[in-house]
């Protein structure tokens, strides 16, 4: 490029989900951005491979439901060509003497009842209790939380939010205090008595969180993960045609049509600055110039790795240095040649089951779900894990050959760290094959129908994509981690110690998952700072 190719108003660092979403919304307002991702791709992890030959699947994230309704509007994304079909049921959990399924249209509570008519009865208590706290924090997720420390334009925030909670009912109050502090199991054990209706719900708490439900703030995570929608459907979990990568594709056309310069394989080793501001950022040699630079890695990336440190001054760099990143998560992708048939399943053939295009829990018991967290802290990982399988070649054809399909295993409590002098690259496929064994016991011949698998451990996410410490949300959910304290008290409003450089990617409000929600945030913040400037 010539020097006036590789000036901009604004450069985004990292061209995953959120990145591309912030250069979006700047560039829709006439700025001219330029977008630097490492990878040969955009997407983050975000991302569709093919890991078998004529095998395609979603590489890390796997599924649709927290993509802002507002992101997908306002960028045409059904224009750029995604497509977001909804599972024909929710979650099934088979379970050692039986299953447990959920979905729409009543499905949800009339298997509950199947285990509890207590429960059942409760159900719409709990369900009633969980929307009243959703409606609440959604009107949050999209702006900037109040900055500690800021303006009369964050004072102003924080007035709000006090007024949006003074307006809740008492009993969503506390409903919205348990749900920030107490752990998923006292949660459910107030409202349920059947251990596998509990456990339906506590798998929730455990996706992404290397911690027990039993431990207080494990509700959280629950919660994080109710905010979203598919298709239009509240509450409900869906599949991008072609899997996710289609998102960030689209998001990708979505951009070109609006005038961003999209370069990859373009990895940044600096962030440049003069006098404590940011003037642009230098990758593969190459200076860009930008009085703008948002970053969308990992917040210990970008304030370890891209600033040097005399940037920063001590009490933050302390803070960031002591972030707290660990998901426990182990993700794989199979290719079948065959669907699995699980021994306790509502029809144990290959027709009508639509329960294998849903959620397959593998955690009967909250138990279950704690002795994987105690053996993972233990041994490095756990001897019975927690997974969730989806097969979305059920839902989308495009993935696999007529007749073939592939399954994604999201896998829970697996140590980023293994004990003693192991590593991950010794262990990955021992952790694998014992994955697989464990599905086997629910559907034997699962084993015999691989053709081939794709194995990334927490080690192999951070090396992929960039995760630290493999945390699939870039940091872990923990009220201390979140609103005005993502990532530090003070900085939480998507701005950066260093003037004119900002974080838009989900080590900011509101955290982890396919949101969209830090990207479109921080470009507002943006815009709203760099009022006549650029």
């Amino acid at each position: 490029m010539n020097k006036a190719g590789n000036q901009f108003d604004a450069l985004i660092i990292g061209g995953g989900h959120n990145g591309l979403v912030c250069a979006w919304y700047l560039a829709r307002k006439g700025k001219r951005v330029g977008v630097l991702e490492r990878a040969s791709t955009v997407g983050g992890a975000a991302i569709t491979e093919e890991f078998y030959p004529g095998f395609r699947n979603s590489v890390a994230s796997y599924t649709v439901s927290l993509l802002q309704p507002k992101v997908i509007a306002d960028m045409g994304l059904a224009k750029h060509g995604l497509e977001v079909v909804l599972r024909k049921v929710d979650n099934f959990l088979p379970t050692k003497d039986g299953y447990l399924l959920s979905g729409r249209d009543g499905l949800t509570v009339r298997e509950i009842e199947r285990h509890s008519a207590r429960d059942a009865q409760s159900y719409p208590r709990y369900s009633a209790a969980l929307d009243n706290v959703v409606d609440c924090i959604k009107q949050f997720l999209l702006v900037a939380p109040p900055n500690v420390g800021g303006g009369f334009a964050d004072l102003l925030a924080l007035l709000k939010a006090g007024r949006v909670a003074q307006r809740l009912s008492l009993e969503t109050q506390r409903d919205l205090l348990d749900f920030f502090t107490k752990s998923a199991s006292e949660i459910l054990d107030s409202y349920f008595e059947n251990d596998t209706v509990k456990a339906l719900f506590a798998f929730d708490a455990t996706v992404g969180h290397f911690a027990s439900p039993h431990e207080p703030g494990s509700a959280y995570v629950l919660l994080h993960h109710v905010f979203g929608e598919a298709a239009g459907v509240a509450g409900a979990w869906g599949h991008a045609i072609g899997g996710m990568g289609a998102i960030t594709q689209a998001m990708l056309r979505a951009c070109e049509t609006a005038g961003v310069t999209v370069l990859t394989d373009a990895s940044v080793e600096q962030i440049l600055t003069e006098n404590n501001k940011v003037t642009g950022a230098r990758s593969n040699g190459t200076t860009f110039l930008a009085p703008v630079v948002a970053s969308s890695v990992h917040p210990q990336v970008l304030f370890q790795q891209l600033l040097e440190d005399e940037q920063l001054e001590p009490d933050f760099r302390r803070r960031i240095d002591n972030y707290k990143s660990h998901s426990g998560t182990f993700r794989m992708n199979v290719a079948l040649d065959r669907l699995p048939k699980f021994i306790n399943s509502p029809l144990n053939t290959l027709e009508g089951a639509d329960h294998l295009t849903g959620g397959i829990i593998i955690a009967p018991d909250m138990q279950y779900m704690h002795n994987a967290w105690v053996s993972a802290t233990q041994s490095g990982w756990s001897d019975k894990p927690i997974i969730e399988m989806l097969i979305p070649s059920t839902l989308d054809d495009s993935l696999a050959p007529a007749g073939k399909h592939v399954a994604s295993l999201f896998c829970q409590q697996f140590a980023y760290s293994l004990p003693g002098d192991r590593h991950w690259d010794d262990e990955r496929d021992v952790a694998a094959d014992h994955i697989i064994a464990t599905v086997e016991q629910q559907a034997p011949g699962f084993r015999d129908s691989i053709l081939g698998r794709q194995v990334l451990s927490p080690w192999d996410l951070e090396q992929k994509f960039g995760l630290i410490g493999g945390d699939i949300f870039h940091g872990r959910m923990s009220l201390d981690q979140l609103f005005s304290a993502r990532p530090v008290l003070g900085n939480g409003a998507y701005r950066s110690p260093v003037k004119g450089l900002y974080m838009c990617g989900a080590g900011t409000h509101p955290g982890g998952g396919v949101t969209g929600a830090p990207g479109h945030n921080a470009a507002q913040q943006i815009l709203r700072d760099q009022r006549g400037v650029f």
